[in-house]
């Protein structure tokens, strides 16, 4: 069980670090910086980063992950990841809009999409990466 649990959260690192990277690349300066720049820090935090992942990718693990496990079938981690990407990211972003006073509708729209997107492919990854131990 262990190894199976570290097999799906290697998988999932691993699409969510990729993909993630990609993501904040491309989009920071038209997407974040364009929309909130004057709430940004300056310079990229790395530790608070490595907590969040770390943390959520045991949720991606535990919520998405071995409930398809035990169903076998993929298409349960990528629609659990779906909602679970949904979820935490729309936590976050709804939470900003509801308190700050410069973090737009389109901004949270944008994100709680990518996090849905994002969670989806991590979980199913995951999935074929804890699958391939038997």
């Amino acid at each position: 069980m262990l190894k199976r649990f570290l097999a799906a959260y290697l998988g999932a690192a691993v699409a969510v670090a990729g993909l993630d990277t990609i993501w904040l690349i491309t989009t920071n300066r038209v997407v974040y910086r364009a929309a909130v720049g004057a709430i940004l820090s300056p310079a990229f935090r790395p530790v608070p980063a490595v907590a969040f992942y770390a943390l959520y990718l045991v949720g991606v693990v535990v919520f998405a992950v071995l409930p398809a496990m035990a169903n076998k079938r993929w298409t349960v981690a990528a629609r659990r990841g779906a909602l679970l990407g949904l979820v935490c990211y729309a936590t976050y972003d709804l939470t900003n809009q509801a308190t700050l006073v410069v973090w737009p509708t389109s901004l949270s729209l944008i994100d709680m999409a990518w996090g849905a997107t994002l969670t989806t492919a991590g979980a199913t990854a995951g999935y074929f990466a804890a699958r391939r131990l038997g």
